[in-house]
């Protein structure tokens, strides 16, 4: 579950090229990034994953991407899938995908927020 300083540092430099006040915080042994104050992606054994919901998981799926399990193969299915590679190297491709990822974090924060309401 290492996180080395230049994939992070790499994944942080992309993405802030395309998000606002994009920062990376250490958790778990991995990394978790966040545009402004929302979370919308981890890092973990130098992969990216961002967050998906039922909208969203289906591109992932085309591309067959893996989901982020945290306890290996057999574990839990979090609500996070690797960003293919090629995403991250183009622009306007990250562009869209970390939007979509920051778009997922935000609708799941407002449900939390009606909820407690």
């Amino acid at each position: 579950m290492a996180v080395s300083d230049t994939y992070r540092a790499f994944v942080v430099e992309q993405l802030g090229r395309v998000l606002p006040e994009v920062r990376a915080r250490a958790m778990f042994g991995g990394v978790g990034v966040y545009s402004t104050t929302l979370f919308f992606a981890l890092i973990d054994d130098d992969v990216l994953y961002f967050k998906v919901d039922d909208r969203t998981r289906p591109e992932y799926e085309a591309r067959q991407m893996p989901p982020f399990r945290p306890f290996g193969e057999g574990g839990e299915v979090m609500q996070y899938y690797e960003v293919p590679a090629d995403v991250l190297e183009d622009e306007d491709a990250l562009r869209r995908w970390s939007e979509a990822a920051v778009d997922v974090a935000r609708r799941a924060k407002q449900r939390r927020g009606r909820r407690g309401a």
